[in-house]
């Protein structure tokens, strides 16, 4: 599917004119379709693939088709940078889209500021420019983001420990994951938490032996990892293998509830801001069936980011009429309220100095061995985001 997915974006390219442009609203996607971290973005984009291609099957926006142009970066900085600057400067998008791991964000925004297009993060994870007060050009629908994730994690840690707390951290060595693990060791002393160890883990490892290792002998009776889920995942397993029977929590992405099933580990919760499949809301219905028809070969429960992202880029253009540029869609994004159907506690609700959202809403998820089921250990709690 990954080979199918860079297909398609070349295929998009190809078909993308002059003439298509001028009656059309085009927009450019550069993402980690292929590669390690592609787990967690290929279906993300998938899903907005299928969103759109429903949006221009109905009529499209304002009676104008969606023009969207993938093109793959294997999460490598200096292939994003080269798509951003295909995509503003041949493609002539509006609006830039980043699913990909933080380290291309910064050549990509680059391009996009020099060009006054927007950025839209969309299953990469939401930098701390979208917050108050937010940079102009960039805007985040992704359900996880620095800092808040952190303060929910560990109120979730602090209300649920029967004893002391011994922490760990687990990051991957990019910037934003190794910020946020960072930022987390220095909130969880207030909490009455001790630190024990933080392990920063380089993408491309083979073995997760030695930083779990690491994380067994320190003492940590829970560990908390906010990484790409493979990072996530695999220091849980290393763990585990060397006979650690501590509690473990993770960022729920959209691998997290086929990984709850298959992992059926009493002590791993998953927090995040996504309703997870199994609460069979109309929404997840809607998504699993055009999945079905459009013979997505992902799992449907994979899918929110990306829907979630084709919801908001529908009423951004919406908004923006026609004709947009990419001045008009900044300023309609600027002041925007999208209804994610329960797939979030609330909506995606942005304003002038706001691009992330007003309330984040987290819930927690954890396998029950006795149900042999995925449960809600906590629900929806939300953050005012200031």
């Amino acid at each position: 599917m990954l080979r199918k997915l860079a297909a398609g974006a070349a295929v998009a390219a190809l078909i993308h004119c002059p003439a298509s442009a001028q009656d059309a609203y085009t927009i450019g996607l550069t993402g980690a379709l292929t590669g390690p971290p592609a787990s967690t973005y290929a279906p993300a984009v998938e899903a907005l693939r299928v969103y759109l291609e429903r949006v221009n099957a109905a009529g499209g926006v304002n009676g104008k088709k969606v023009n969207l142009i993938l093109q793959d970066d294997s999460a490598e900085p200096g292939k994003a940078a080269a798509n951003a600057k295909k995509l503003i400067a041949q493609d002539n998008v509006i609006l830039l889209m980043n699913a990909s791991l933080s380290s291309t964000y910064a050549p990509v925004v680059a391009e996009a500021k020099r060009a006054g297009v927007p950025v839209l993060f969309a299953s990469s994870v939401c930098p701390k420019d979208v917050y108050p007060p937010a940079d102009p050009l960039e805007f985040c629908t992704t359900a996880f983001a620095a800092n808040y994730d952190s303060r929910a994690t560990l109120a979730f840690i602090k209300e649920t420990a029967k004893e002391p707390v011994k922490i760990g951290f687990s990051a991957m060595a990019i910037p934003l994951s190794r910020g946020e693990m960072d930022f987390a060791e220095s909130q969880a002393p207030g909490l009455g938490m001790t630190v024990v160890d933080k392990e920063v883990i380089p993408p491309p490892t083979p073995d997760y032996t030695p930083f779990a290792t690491k994380l067994k002998d320190a003492g940590a009776n829970w560990v908390f990892s906010w990484a790409p889920w493979v990072t996530q995942v695999r220091t849980l397993e290393a763990l585990r293998r060397l006979g650690w029977r501590g509690e473990y929590v993770a960022w729920s992405h959209i691998e997290a509830e086929g990984e709850l099933a298959r992992l059926k580990d009493g002590r791993f919760y998953v927090i995040g801001a996504n309703a997870l499949f199994q609460d069979e809301l109309p929404i997840h219905k809607e998504i699993a069936g055009a999945a079905k028809q459009a013979g997505v070969p992902y799992p449907a429960q994979q899918m929110a980011e990306g829907w979630i992202a084709g919801m908001v880029v529908e009423a951004a253009l919406k908004a923006a009429g026609w004709p947009a540029s990419a001045e008009k869609l900044a300023a309609a994004m600027a002041n925007l309220t999208v209804d994610t159907k329960g797939l979030r506690g609330g909506p995606i609700a942005w304003t002038k100095d706001n691009h992330f959202r007003t309330r984040q809403y987290y819930r927690v998820y954890a396998w029950d061995e006795a149900k042999s089921a995925i449960v809600r250990v906590k629900d929806w709690t939300a953050f005012d985001v200031k």
